[in-house]
């Protein structure tokens, strides 16, 4: 143990002397430095060029001046001359002077016209530049906050802004927590500012942005740059609060170790999370119930339909609940999610979603599962960290599996892989696509996975399929294309997140759709739930209700909630939003039970 910290000690000691990790503190602030003092010669440059243009005119013009009036038989001063000059490029032309010959007036002409529009550049650009300019970079630099009030308790500490951030941060408004996003960059910072985010102005490996965010006074801090500056971020925040909690993200397995010893508390590989999630979705086959998850103290699980004799039929005539006493979260045929109720039908491409203890699976896997040949292969397209996380699970439950990668340099040791083009048929035959009970597309182009998702539905209407999403608005498009199951990183990322910072609140069970638990609302307090109409009014399923440190499965609707407890419900992230709405007292809890004393 001591010779495996010495040597990771060693490998920290030898990137920070190699310059691996994040800049030393103040280099950015001497880089914007510089080129702030760069755009501001190339701005004087031209300014004396103009300068110089100008002095050029007025002198060639007067010059012209005293040679025409001269040729008029007039004679004037050279201050005259300039004073002539000036006022016709202005464009004031008092009168007082004036030409008698055609050529006179022309070259009047000429005058006025090169002045007007010279002026017409060069004043602009000397007011915008000196003046506008500086006073809107000003007024954009004052309206970006640059401490967090100290008032503000018990919130959370984001060091980024992407999509994994904006799913935690509305998880977070609708739990009603408060957070900040520390912005390195005023114009990031302002235009969030205008969009409603709560945000701050600071340097990520400045200790002084942290003791203006209050970070002693925060429930958690959140690192998901990259794994160098993530490490940066843990070792100052770790100095400036030596309790306060720290997650983490790591795109390296090598750098867990490296974060942790940096200060991290936990330390998150959203590869290794997105690939397992995606994995668990896929497992559930021939019968057999497969854990997605543990919340609340019940085993979440999901379970083919295909295979058993609960096709064809409807749930209250498979008596699920009365025979082996597991609850029926719902039910999902491609893609779609329905909320379990006795007159839903069983397809063979429905799956259910369980709530049950480890006995009640058992009894259930007892009566169901079979030895379908196709739950046992899988085929899964893109060789990266995704793609390689769902081929250790599959490894680790007995299934066996081929990586479709385009890369030969992907390939790793002791795993089949088939190099080709996945949209190449005889790619995927090699693979063995056709006796795969599932197949995933890990990918991180949405467009390639949208595509990939439709032609293997076309190659196996019967085969589950579960495809990997990047942005929100894909989801839908994935589903559409013949997904079962869709996942991304944004919500895998941040449930984890979530739930480093809550417990056991929420669970993911694909995009958009969640097990989450809260208290029971005051005005529930001893109402039953035949007449609470949670349903109804939210849209938002009761799974189960815990009182006492006793979970009670498929609650009994007539009995009345006790004001203490909790509810464990289901929802998508609409009807648990308007939960929010509908009981915005329900889930505020102490922010502090989760704050390292």
């Amino acid at each position: 143990m001591l010779k495996s910290l010495g040597a990771t000690m060693a490998q920290v000691t030898q990137r920070l002397r190699a310059g691996e990790t994040t800049p030393e503190p103040g280099r950015y602030d001497r880089a914007q430095h510089l080129a702030h003092r760069a755009e501001r010669r190339r701005q004087l440059k031209t300014i004396a060029v103009l300068a110089v243009l100008f002095v050029a005119m007025v002198g060639t013009f007067s010059f012209a001046f005293h040679e025409l009036m001269d040729r008029e038989g007039r004679s004037f001063s050279w201050p005259t001359s300039v004073y002539w000059t000036l006022t016709t490029m202005t464009t004031l032309g008092f009168g007082d002077i004036t030409f008698e010959s055609d050529a006179g007036r022309i070259f009047s002409v000429i005058v006025l016209l090169s002045g007007s529009a010279f002026l017409l550049v060069m004043l602009p650009f000397v007011f915008i530049q000196f003046v506008f300019i500086p006073w809107m970079n000003d007024r954009e630099r004052r309206r970006a906050p640059r401490s967090v009030p100290s008032s503000v308790a018990g919130h959370v500490i984001l060091t980024s802004l992407g999509s994994i951030e904006e799913a935690l941060l509305d998880r977070a408004e609708q739990a009603g927590v408060p957070y900040v996003v520390i912005v390195e960059d005023v114009d990031d910072a302002g235009r969030l500012h205008d969009e409603g985010r709560t945000v701050m102005l600071g340097e990520l490996d400045d200790p002084r942005t942290y003791h203006n965010a209050r970070v002693g006074q925060a429930a958690m801090v959140v690192a998901t740059q990259n794994d160098q500056t993530n490490t940066n971020i843990a070792f100052t925040v770790r100095e400036v609060a030596p309790q306060i909690e720290i997650v983490a993200s790591a795109n390296s397995p090598a750098s867990v170790d490296i974060l942790e010893i940096a200060g991290a508390d936990h330390v998150v590989q959203l590869g290794e999370i997105l690939g397992e999630a995606m994995a668990a979705r896929t497992l559930g086959l021939g019968g057999r119930s497969h854990k997605i998850g543990s919340f609340a103290g019940l085993q979440i699980a999901e379970a083919g339909a295909v295979g058993t004799d609960l096709v064809d039929r409807t749930l209250a005539e498979s008596r699920l609940r009365d025979r082996f006493g597991v609850g029926l979260i719902g039910v999902w045929d491609r893609g779609d999610f329905a909320i379990a109720t006795a007159d839903t039908v069983l397809r063979d491409s429905s799956m259910l979603l369980l709530a049950a203890t480890t006995e009640q699976l058992a009894a259930f896997d007892h009566a169901y599962a079979t030895d379908s040949p196709t739950a046992k292969n899988a085929v899964i397209v893109g060789g990266g960290r995704v793609g390689r996380a769902v081929g250790r699970a599959f490894a680790a439950e007995g299934i066996e599996f081929a990586i479709v990668e385009q890369l030969a340099e992907r390939q790793r040791e002791g795993v089949r892989y088939v190099i080709g083009d996945a949209a190449d048929r005889p790619v995927l035959e090699e693979a063995g696509i056709s006796d795969a009970g599932a197949i995933l597309i890990t990918t991180h182009d949405d467009n390639v996975n949208v595509y990939l998702t439709r032609y293997c539905r076309g190659l196996r209407p019967d085969a589950r399929i579960v495809s990997r999403s990047r942005l929100d608005r894909n989801v839908s498009t994935l589903y559409r294309a013949g997904a079962d199951a869709v996942l991304s990183y944004a919500g895998t990322g941040s449930a984890a997140i979530w739930n480093h910072f809550r417990g056991d609140e929420t669970l993911l069970v694909a995009h958009g759709l969640n097990l989450f638990r809260t208290p029971i609302p005051r005005e529930l307090a001893g109402t039953t739930l035949a007449d609470a109409h949670v349903y109804r009014r939210t849209q938002c399923n009761v799974v189960a209700v815990e009182a006492g440190g006793v979970i009670r499965g498929n609650p009994d609707p007539q009995l009345p909630l006790p004001p203490d407890g909790e509810l464990v419900m289901v929802a998508t992230d609409v009807a648990e939003a308007r939960f929010s709405e509908v009981f915005p007292h329900a889930r505020q809890r102490p922010l502090f039970d989760r704050v390292r004393r």
